[in-house]
């Protein structure tokens, strides 16, 4: 297992993510097109790619979101590697890494429709907020947040 610290210019990131919109557009449906124009990764300087052997398997990213938070963006892990604990890995990599730099504070946004994203945050200390900016409002999504420590 190796976690390698990227951006969004990776190609293995990028082959990730593609994977992970085909996976939302099914689960999203109709959706998919309002959450796809937020989920653009360009110029993204804080991303993680999780290898299995050569393999890359699962990634995130974060992105400021404020001067005291970020948001945890492209949460995902290949199917047949779910359930041993790599997003769990990832999501902690990144929290330690906002805190390196300084952020008190990640916020996120999943859906209804993703209930295993739901609960890998719940699990790892995520509480529901109201739905922030541009998630004011809609039906599906569910926003969360957890303070890191410094």
């Amino acid at each position: 297992m190796e976690i390698k610290r990227t951006n969004s210019e990776d190609s293995d990131f990028k082959i990730l993510v593609a994977l992970l919109d085909k996976h939302l557009s099914i689960s999203d449906g109709d959706e998919h097109a309002f959450y796809d124009q937020y989920n653009k990764v360009d110029g993204i300087k804080q991303v993680v790619v999780y290898y299995e052997g050569q393999k890359a398997v699962g990634c995130g990213a974060f992105k400021p979101f404020d001067s005291n938070s970020v948001e945890i963006k492209r949460m995902f892990v290949r199917t047949e590697y779910r359930g041993r604990g790599i997003a769990s890995d990832i999501l902690s990599h990144l929290e330690g890494w906002a805190s390196d730099l300084g952020y008190k504070e990640t916020v996120l946004e999943t859906g209804k429709k993703q209930p295993e994203a739901i609960n890998l945050y719940q699990k790892m200390g995520y509480k529901i907020i109201p739905n922030y900016g541009q998630y004011v409002d809609v039906e599906n999504s569910v926003c969360m947040s957890k303070q890191i420590q410094l």
